[in-house]
């Protein structure tokens, strides 16, 4: 994985065209939209990824670039390194931690210095494998879900190192696992667990995804791999309407009701231990 320096990878990615993420601060906001996308060469994108201030640029001179590749169809078809990038994909090899039909996706992931993303969780583990540069990788428990404020998958807290209090004074009770992977370092981040990426240099790095549920819990039409397991997502579309039913109550009738659910929701469903063997193995990652 040396060989991927910035000259390597232009050259060996070539003129092609690549989607990005072009944002004028560097904590990128996915539920707010404060990036456009823009479409470039790719090894015009590599050169000025790795640059501090650009001469050349599209918001400003101190814009940050985001680069998740895509499939060849992107409506339908997941993102695959032997496909995009095969002359990178030669040097790129993990060892094989499922069984080949489990394969879901390899996302190539290049990102500016100081570039960080959004808090958010994916429905399938996965391997984060940087090549290239230092980065920061915070990670949060699915227990710890009720503490983010949530909008769908992600979080509202964009600033999880000084955070508002005012706006979300919950979330300091989240505990915080934190980690920060060398070029060659090798990330397992399990299904559902929240993370949050700082890149602290130029960095490019490979997630591999794969399925480790039956093939039937997965949307089949989700080239992206971060719709909910179907069962979930028909769990909470029941849930919205058991909550308009509610709406049919007076305020204090209403309030009980809502109570009684949520207690009989965690007698049924939640965990009765915490994951202790999983927050075992991020310990000793």
């Amino acid at each position: 994985m040396r060989a991927w320096t910035v000259s390597y990878l232009a050259q060996k990615g070539g003129d092609r065209e690549v989607k990005v993420h072009v944002s004028p601060e560097p904590r990128m906001d996915f539920l707010h939209k404060n990036f456009v996308y823009r479409t470039l060469p790719f090894d015009k994108l590599i050169q000025k990824a790795a640059e501090e201030k650009h001469s050349d640029f599209f918001i400003s001179e101190d814009e940050s670039y985001y680069l998740r590749s895509l499939g060849e169809d992107v409506r339908k078809e997941p993102a695959d390194l032997r496909k995009q990038f095969p002359e990178l994909a030669e040097d790129f090899h993990i060892p094989q931690f499922f069984e080949p039909e489990q394969f879901f996706s390899s996302v190539f992931r290049i990102s500016s210095p100081g570039l960080q993303l959004w808090t958010h969780y994916d429905i399938m583990d996965n391997l984060l494998a940087q090549v290239t540069g230092r980065k920061r990788v915070v990670l949060y428990s699915p227990q710890d879900a009720l503490y983010l404020y949530l909008t769908g998958d992600k979080s509202e807290v964009l600033d999880i190192d000084t955070p508002d209090l005012q706006l979300y004074p919950e979330f300091v009770k989240a505990s915080r696992y934190e980690c920060i992977l060398e070029p060659g370092d090798l990330l397992f981040i399990p299904a559902l667990w929240f993370h949050n990426t700082l890149a602290l240099q130029f960095g490019v790095g490979v997630n591999v995804f794969w399925r480790h549920l039956p093939l039937e819990s997965y949307d089949k039409k989700d080239p992206y791999g971060n719709k909910d397991p179907v069962a979930a997502t028909r769990a909470l579309q029941s849930l919205e309407r058991t909550l308009g039913i509610l709406e049919e109550l007076p305020p204090d009738y209403r309030d009980f009701y809502a109570r009684r659910m949520v207690l009989r929701i965690q007698s049924r469903a939640y965990l009765r231990q915490p994951m202790n063997a999983v927050e075992a193995n991020l310990d000793n990652a």
